[in-house]
Order: C-alpha cells, then structure tokens, then sequence
C-alpha cells in the first residue's frame, strides 16, 4: 500500500510541478520585465551582510550576488573549508571584505557570536540573510525515530529566528533588511516532508508577524522558492530512522522534474 501511494505522490508531484513551474516562471517574467524598470535597487556598495547556510545552494549564490554588488559579507555555516571557497570566489568577484565565521545557529551562544563578529569586523550591519536549513524526507508513519526530527525545525526556524533576534538592534540602527528563505512547501504540502513543510511555514508566518510588528524600520523580505538544484532537493536530509544522508528514491524524482525548467536568479532578489 506505502509502494502505491509513494508511486501516487510521486506523480502527483510532478504534475503539479509540471503546472506550477511554468506558471512561477511567466509570472516572474512578467515581474522583471514590467516591474523591475520601475523599481530603483538598493546600492550596496559597502553595506555588510550576514549571510547563514552560505556554504552551498542558494546561500552560496546569494554570497556571489552580494559580491558582485560590492557589498561586504560575513558567512556563517558549519563547514568552515567550504566557507572559505566560497569567501574565496566572492573576493574575486568584487567584494571588499569576506569575514567567515564558522558556526552552527542552531545554538543560541553561535548565532549571537556570529552576529557580534560580524559587527566588531564591520563596525555596522545592513542586511541579515537567515538561509540555513535541511530537509525531510519519508512518510510520517514510516518514520522509526520520531525524536531525531527535533532537527528540522530547530535548523529551519529557530536557525533563522536566533540571528534575527540578535541581530534585530544593529538592522534597526541601519534601517537594513532581513532576507529568510522560506519555501513553496510552506504554503503548498507535499508528501514525505511533514516536518519540512511545517517548518517552513512556521518560517512564513513568523516573518509575516515580524514585518507586521517593525513597520518601515526594517524590511523583511520572504523567499519561497520552488525545487532549486542544492544538496537539499538532490535528497539529502533527515531520513525515517534520524540519520542525515541521500534518499535515492526521492533523489531520483525530483532530478528531472527541475532539471532545466527553474531558473532561480539570485540576482532578482537582490533588484528590488
């Protein structure tokens, strides 16, 4: 019965990728198009950025469009070689000042550490970009230790919301911007991620709340992205028994269903 409904899911997926890609990618060709000319970007030559999850996927990229934009930029993950690659290709391509700072925010003591370095290097902070995360991937009632999923939320929410509450005074100082990326799963459910889409929709509703509560002070800006080609969507994340690793089954799905029908330009975000 978990074989047919897996199979089910899977090609209900699809077509409703199918169907939503295209639709997210007219309705954004329309936006860049016939909104962006009339919307003057922000420079952001010299303003400092914290960006989280900066290690790989779109946190990464995010890091390179700053850099082009010749920003100053702190990144913050748990692997500090793949860091300094990334601190590497964002000097050459055009930021003044990389600061890594090696952490994991899932820890209250490491975010309020990576927001502090990032103020005593700079001096100021203009924009925090609360990126990390992780994924699940099974059937709830196929999952064999329920207590390891505590990992997805405190990645996904609390990862974000740490850093925001410490770096909330230096923003407001700066009239600056918090970027969070959420995702469409926390709108629109999807099978064998319970735990992912509620954590991602917990990320909205939180940021919804927050915007609400600072007004024009700080801007906060939602990221709900589609399938992107990252470590995520390539199906690694917390399986049913706990362990972090590759759910082949869902690897192999998800692959040509993105494959070459998203485009995410990280340089959108950065337009506006």
């Amino acid at each position: 019965m978990n074989g047919f409904l897996s199979v089910f899911m899977h090609v209900g997926l699809s077509l409703v990728l199918l169907v939503y890609l295209p639709l997210s990618f007219v309705c954004s060709l329309v936006s860049r198009l016939l909104v962006r000319p009339f919307v003057s970007g922000e420079d952001l030559r010299g303003k400092v950025v914290l960006v989280t999850g900066a290690s790989s996927g779109i946190g990464e990229h995010l890091v390179y469009e700053y850099a082009r934009k010749g920003a100053c930029v702190a990144v913050t993950a748990r692997t500090e070689i793949a860091l300094r690659a990334v601190a590497k290709t964002a000097r050459e391509l055009g930021s003044p000042d990389v600061l890594v700072v090696p952490a994991d925010i899932t820890k209250v003591d490491d975010a309020k550490r990576a927001v502090e370095e990032t103020v005593a290097h700079f001096g100021k902070l203009n924009h925090l970009v609360a990126n990390a995360g992780i994924w699940s991937s099974c059937f709830f009632e196929e999952i064999t230790n329920i207590t390891a999923f505590h990992n997805v939320i405190d990645l996904n929410f609390w990862g974000a919301v740490y850093p925001t509450y410490f770096a909330l005074p230096y923003l407001k100082a700066s009239r600056g911007n918090i970027v969070v990326t959420s995702s469409v799963a926390g709108r629109v459910p999807t099978a064998r991620m319970s735990f992912y889409n509620a954590s991602k929709g917990a990320v909205i509703r939180f940021y919804e709340t927050l915007r609400a509560e600072l007004g024009s002070h700080v801007r906060v800006t939602i990221l709900t992205p589609g399938y992107v080609v990252s470590n995520l969507t390539m199906g690694k994340g917390v399986q049913k028994d706990g362990h972090v690793g590759i759910d082949e089954e869902a690897r192999d799905v998800r692959t040509p269903s993105i494959h070459q029908h998203y485009l995410f330009n990280c340089s959108w975000i950065l337009a506006g």
